[in-house]
């Protein structure tokens, strides 16, 4: 067995370092900036189609049909993606998406309805899917697993300001110059912002890795991806309801402003947690760590239930966002290990797919009891309960999809193997468990001496230790070792 080499120490993960890292800054900033206007667009027309004349009703559709056309088409534009880069799908869309909104000004907020909605429809549908291809990147950018969960973190936690941002920039725009420049202006930014990603390194070189073998050719819908949707949707259902109920406590306090207050609290409180969560150890696979953070997120829940006074509700809404940063953030880990290599950006397009969709009906479903506050009051906590129950009862399918026993090479391989001797031509596996619990399968043929197959076997057993030093390393923030896959297992050759 090879002498192991001596550790090396982990690249500094502070949030300097990371930041200072090539490219990061210039993706955080073109990402955050691309993205904009999902935050404005829906605040942006609703002001465009009221200022000209038009009916709440109607302006509220567009909106509506906008956020749904763009959260419907992630998960193809993220397959796409994965099929041909990031390039040629971003580029055309961001084009489109920013041409129909600039568009609007031009056709008018009196122009013929039907006009007006099949834009706005086209222009959801071709929002550019900056969210999944920066996840995408990441690996590449910063290949340290400490320093990436970091940037992640501050990701995610970052993504609530723009949603605190977003509006009220839209809301200004229109005030100040007219609601035709608010659109105009956020066409711009979205162009701006995805140019400013598109042009960097990383994602014109980017590819995902290529579909070979059972990992790449497998289907993407695995029973643990489609309950880890399922509550994550239930997470994002507990942000849509609080969205409600803000507006429930605004309006039986008599302070607007509420409305727009409570749901700040409650992104400040992400950030302040995506920022703690990056300087901790994080102990733990990814899906214990969901089940914890979404525990933790039900319990931020609980104190609103009392009804609280205006001051104490700021403080008790920022309570659960501390922990919604942390649940995003796990579950984009959890799809790191249960995702085909080759489909990651679609199945990150899924998950940011049903977040949304679960913060939609959360808010339709807090919008018809919007007269119980009492209800409205019980809605986040059991949207977040229901997240928690679903993750506790999928904990055995949100491991690791490392296969186990012997699997033989995919049939479509075994042509290019007919002319190789016979103990070549069948290779083993090992097998393949948890860290520090795995056992290896003799693969030598049979027939050959004892020494050989010890030899065989030493060999084996040498790379499988290597294999788990860096799934360990992997778990636990550690950095990892040479190589961010196993190797193929060992093949017999004649002595």
């Amino acid at each position: 067995m090879a002498d192991h080499q001596p550790a090396t120490a982990p690249p500094t993960a502070t949030y300097g370092a990371v930041l200072g890292s090539r490219h990061v800054g210039r993706l955080l900033a073109g990402t955050l900036t691309g993205r904009l206007p999902n935050s404005m667009v829906p605040v942006g027309l609703v002001l465009w189609i009221t200022g000209g004349g038009g009916s709440l009703a109607f302006a509220g559709m567009l909106a509506a049909l906008y956020g749904l056309a763009s959260g419907l088409s992630q998960p193809v534009k993220g397959r796409l993606m994965d099929r041909h880069g990031q390039t040629r799908v971003s580029a055309p869309a961001v084009l489109l998406n920013a041409g129909c909104l600039a568009s609007l000004p031009l056709i008018g907020a009196g122009g013929q309805p039907t006009v007006v909605t099949a834009v706005v429809g086209v222009a959801g549908l071709f929002t550019p899917p900056l969210e999944a291809g920066l996840r995408a990147l990441w690996p590449t950018v910063l290949p340290d697993v400490g320093r990436r969960r970091v940037v992640q973190a501050l990701d995610t936690g970052s993504q609530g300001l723009l949603y605190i941002v977003g509006p009220l920039l839209a809301s200004w725009l229109a005030t100040a110059h007219g609601p035709d420049t608010a659109l105009t202006t956020t066409a711009a930014l979205g162009l701006m912002g995805t140019a400013v990603v598109l042009t960097s390194a990383p994602s014109q070189t980017w590819r995902p890795p290529a579909a070979g073998g059972a990992a790449g050719s497998g289907r993407l819908m695995s029973t643990g991806l489609i309950q880890l949707f399922t509550a994550l949707a239930g997470t994002g259902f507990a942000f849509g309801a609080m969205n409600v109920w803000a507006a429930g406590m605004a309006g039986t306090h008599g302070l607007a402003m509420f409305s727009g207050v409570l749901p700040a609290a409650f992104s400040t409180g992400s950030l302040l947690g995506s920022l703690i969560y990056a300087r901790r150890a994080r102990p733990g696979t990814p899906a214990t760590q969901l089940i914890t953070t979404s525990a933790l997120f039900l319990l931020g829940w609980m104190p609103l239930l009392t009804q609280p006074d205006p001051r104490t509700a700021i403080v008790f809404t920022a309570i659960p966002g501390l922990f919604f940063t942390l649940i995003i953030t796990n579950g984009f880990h959890t799809v790191d290990v249960l995702a085909p290599p080759s489909r990651t950006t679609e199945a990150y397009a899924w998950l940011i797919l049903s977040v949304g969709t679960g913060q939609a009906a959360g808010t339709a479903l807090a919008a018809a009891l919007a007269t119980r506050l009492y209800v409205l009051a019980a809605l986040p906590a059991a949207g977040a309960a229901t997240a928690l129950t679903i993750l506790t009862l999928a904990r055995r399918n949100l491991a690791s999809t490392s296969p186990r026993g012997r699997h033989r090479r995919p049939r479509h391989h075994r042509k290019h193997q007919v002319n190789l001797p016979s103990h070549e031509s069948d290779t083993y596996a090992p097998v393949v468990g948890r860290p520090g619990h795995q056992t290896v399968r003799n693969g030598s043929p049979a027939g050959t001496s004892a020494a050989a197959k010890q030899a065989w076997l030493a060999t084996a057993r040498g790379q499988q230790e290597q294999r788990a030093a860096r799934a360990r390393a992997d778990w636990f923030g550690m950095a990892p070792q040479e190589g961010t896959r196993a190797e193929a297992a060992p093949q017999w050759r004649t002595p």
